[in-house]
């Protein structure tokens, strides 16, 4: 269970997206990468406005790796990502790739 509070999450969406989100629902995702699980928890979708690039974006924490701190996600829904399990395997991949070019 994340450490990060629901208003986070919220915050998060509207400072890194310049725009108003307001709640729809909570999805539990469960990512697996072969045949293990890269990522589970819940997903916050959230309705924006303001934005001109997407009207629904996800957000979710997950902790850092060796830190007891968070790391916050808040994904727009466009292009592919078309759901909260689509916004956190984008945030996967990106997550690998910026891994591999250190």
């Amino acid at each position: 269970m994340s450490d990060v509070l629901f208003s986070e999450l919220q915050l998060a969406v509207e400072s890194m997206h310049s725009c108003r989100a307001t709640f729809v629902q909570t999805a539990p995702v469960r990512e697996m990468f072969r045949r293990k699980v890269a990522w589970e928890g819940s997903v916050h979708v959230f309705d924006i406005t303001g934005n001109p690039q997407a009207t629904c974006a996800y957000a979710w924490s997950s902790p850092i790796e060796g830190s007891d701190k968070w790391r916050l996600f808040a994904v727009l829904q466009m292009g592919a990502i078309k759901s909260p399990v689509d916004a956190v395997r984008a945030a996967i991949v990106a997550e690998h790739r910026r891994k591999a070019s250190e």
